[in-house]
């Protein structure tokens, strides 16, 4: 999945761990990230989270994709900090999915973001 992921290959992203049901994803936040008030824009974060659950839900084998996401901010992230996206999955039941991803700065643990997924198994 990785070799065809190029918006994850474009943001700097890395898969640090990924495997059925979970799958942990980093990013260093870059000027061309942050917006106007000089933080990370929201869209970047949600973009991270979203990326490992798209490894948790995809590590069973078959194309899982997104049919809703939910992201609460808690805390801005700057320039140059590295996030961490940890996806764990809640429920699967057939084709559907729930999971929970919450994004960290490692370096002091701050909690930058809490995101739910729904994903739906395509048929094949």
């Amino acid at each position: 999945m990785w070799e065809r992921d190029q918006a994850a290959q474009a943001v700097g992203a890395e898969i640090v761990q990924a495997g059925p049901g979970h799958a942990q994803a980093r990013m260093t936040v870059r000027p061309d990230m942050v917006n106007g008030h000089a933080i990370a824009h929201g869209g970047y974060v949600f973009m991270l989270a979203d990326i490992a659950f798209g490894y948790a839900c995809n590590g069973y084998g078959p194309a899982a994709v997104a049919r809703s996401g939910h992201i609460e901010f808690l805390a801005p992230a700057q320039e140059g900090d590295v996030l961490e996206a940890t996806a764990t999955e809640r429920a699967k039941d057939g084709r559907n999915g729930i999971y929970d991803v919450t994004v960290r700065r490692p370096a002091d643990g701050t909690h930058i973001a809490e995101f739910r997924g729904h994903s739906r198994v395509l048929r094949t």
